[in-house]
């Protein structure tokens, strides 16, 4: 840790539930950044080909 980072007023395990209900960060290779540049873009085609990968891996 560098001297700078004061911690002397952290609450231990505040976000710990938060965390524990599930936390995804996905990062993004840059370059796909130009096709991906937020995550609206990233979910917006999750979207659109969740249902064909749910069918594949139904059959």
């Amino acid at each position: 840790m560098r001297r700078e980072y004061d911690f002397s007023s952290a609450v231990r395990g505040v976000t710990a539930r938060r965390y524990a209900q599930g936390a995804n960060v996905v990062v993004v290779a840059p370059d796909l950044l130009d096709v991906f540049p937020d995550a609206e873009s990233v979910d917006e085609t999750l979207r659109a080909i969740a249902p064909i990968l749910r069918r594949a891996n139904s059959s």
